[in-house]
């Protein structure tokens, strides 16, 4: 049963190429995204009416299925959060923000059936259900590359924001005393102004509440001035962010040096003398690191990266990193040696931004090997082997 659960949960993670039954469930999952979608979007039509039975089993069709691999992401999150606790691996995922999409993305479906008063409340909800298009994005690289920005220029972002809001409170302060005695109706108060603040700074400006003062009018000039170099702000900040991510990859092979490494593999036989054992038992010959243990499984082939408490079984496939040996296995094994301005210096592997395709599997530091976690810190001088999953 563990087996089992451990094979389902990698076909609901996201899925690579060599694995045809994972990538499959991406594409029925992201079909089944977009024709529920598309039918709430449908469903706006007078044209619905007349297609309401067939709206209805698409629409249930599709929350069934979400419905169903949301249990199995419950069911399978203590793989995906191995330190915690059984209890504490659901509540993570629960707490989650693609846990928190998917739940808020069924509830409305199951809600008018509990509270049938609220039905037409629960039916706004379905709108939530547009961000599992996250899930589409969050299955490229490219949508890192945005988060990452967004995470490294979150203090601009927020002192941007700040400036923004304090101007807006500030502009309709004087709006009010210079509008106030003229349009008593209009600006009753200091907080009558927000909303033409708010549409004056951001550039909207629907025309609905405006100046008829002379003063009110300077300052109307003053503050839409303002308000686009304010606004011009943030956009900046974004902008110049997505540059640097893009420069620092650039960057990387200038703080790095990069170079393919030969390695040799041994199938562990019935009678091999590391059957049975574990990892951290077995003295390896000195100028070998082993990096990954090719396990065979119903499925296909296993990739497992080798921590001391591994036991080697018959049939594995050891893969050595060594120097001075080759082989005829097309593996992507290479060592990164990291320079002193290198980006990643001084950042946890979890937040380093690599390809999910790659896989950090030692760090040699002053001599010793240290095998990596995600909070592991990369330091100067440290030299990275990494493999890079095939497809």
């Amino acid at each position: 049963m563990e087996n089992k659960r451990k094979r389902i949960f990698h076909i609901i993670q996201i899925g690579t190429n060599d694995d045809i039954i994972s990538r499959a469930f991406d594409i029925f999952i992201v079909c089944a995204i977009f024709l529920n979608l598309f039918v709430v979007l449908f469903d706006t039509f007078d044209v619905a009416k007349d297609y309401k039975t067939a709206v209805n089993i698409i629409e249930w069709s599709t929350v069934i299925i979400f419905t169903i691999e949301y249990i199995l992401r419950l069911w399978t999150a203590d793989f995906l959060y191995p330190k915690r606790s059984f209890w504490g691996a659901r509540l993570a995922f629960i707490f989650s923000f693609f846990g928190l999409v998917d739940l808020l993305a069924i509830l409305p479906s199951y809600l008018p059936l509990i509270f049938p008063a609220g039905a037409v409340a629960f039916r706004m909800f379905r709108v939530i259900r547009i961000f599992r298009l996250f899930k589409v994005n969050a299955k490229s690289d490219a949508f890192n590359v945005i988060v990452d920005v967004l995470k490294d220029k979150r203090k601009q972002l927020f002192s941007s924001i700040i400036m923004i809001l304090i101007l807006m409170v500030a502009a309709s302060l004087c709006m009010y005393s210079l509008e106030n005695r003229a349009q008593p109706k209009i600006f009753k108060n200091a907080f009558s102004g927000i909303w033409w603040s708010a549409s004056t700074i951001l550039t909207i400006g629907y025309g609905d509440i405006a100046p008829i003062t002379t003063g009110g009018k300077i300052m109307a000039m003053v503050i839409s001035f303002l308000g686009v170099g304010l606004v011009a702000i943030p956009t900046g900040i974004i902008s110049a962010g997505f540059v640097e991510q893009y420069q620092r990859a650039r960057h990387v092979g200038d703080t790095a040096e990069e170079q393919k490494i030969r390695f040799v593999t041994s199938v562990v036989g019935a009678k091999h003398p590391y059957v049975g054992k574990l990892v951290k038992d077995i003295a390896f010959p000195p100028q070998l690191l082993l990096v990954v243990v090719l396990r065979k499984k119903d499925a296909g082939e296993e990739e497992i990266v080798p921590d001391g408490g591994l036991q080697i079984m018959m049939n594995d496939v050891l893969v050595f990193a060594a120097q001075n040996f080759d082989d005829t296995r097309k593996i992507d094994l290479r060592e990164v040696k990291i320079k002193e301005e290198h980006p990643w210096v001084g950042k946890m592997i979890r937040d380093l931004d690599i390809s999910r395709l790659e896989l950090i599997v030692s760090i040699e530091r002053r001599g010793k090997t240290v095998i990596p976690n995600g909070r592991t810190v990369i330091k100067k001088d440290d030299t990275l082997l990494i493999y890079s999953k095939k497809g």
